[in-house]
């Protein structure tokens, strides 16, 4: 059997060893491990459940700053053309970015195939740009591009 304390003044609780959970868990509180959290899952992986992301729409155009206090979520963008070979940039505001998290943003929906590439150029703490630009040599797009972002909490030292 598996050693487990109850602290009884915190309520905090301990397990000494392995500690296998079958069937769905639910941990309210941040967890922390020594050593690493991965999922042995094909397909199931590992992620964020319903609540943790939103949604936002740009406002007047593509360059329009948006805020959503979320850890992961979308980004409609609006649909102002954006000029062939053209790039632009605009701020997500967002409590939950810290100076040394990673964003990663892809583009969803609503986009020509192979027209656009997409990338965060700048994270800081509350904040990030991010950059749309039209790969298209010839021609201009007034597409409502959604993408969707996720920020993967990180530190410097």
């Amino acid at each position: 059997a598996l050693p487990i304390y109850v602290d009884p003044r915190s309520g905090a609780t301990s397990a000494a060893g392995t500690l296998a959970v079958t069937g769905a868990s639910t941990l309210t509180g941040a967890v922390t491990g020594a050593s690493s959290i991965r999922s042995s899952s094909g397909t199931a992986g590992i992620g964020y459940t319903n609540g943790a992301g939103g949604t936002v729409t740009q406002a007047t155009s593509k360059s329009t700053g948006v805020t959503l206090d979320k850890i992961c979520g979308e980004i409609v963008m609006n649909n102002a053309t954006l000029n062939r070979s053209t790039a632009v940039s605009f701020t997500l505001t967002n409590s939950a970015i810290a100076a040394p998290d990673a964003v990663i943003v892809n583009i969803k929906s609503g986009a020509t195939a192979n027209a656009y590439n997409v990338a965060v150029t700048a994270v800081a703490a509350g904040s990030c740009r991010i950059q749309l630009h039209n790969l298209l040599g010839g021609t201009d797009l007034s597409e409502a591009v959604v993408l969707t972002f996720v920020v993967i909490k990180a530190v410097a030292a």
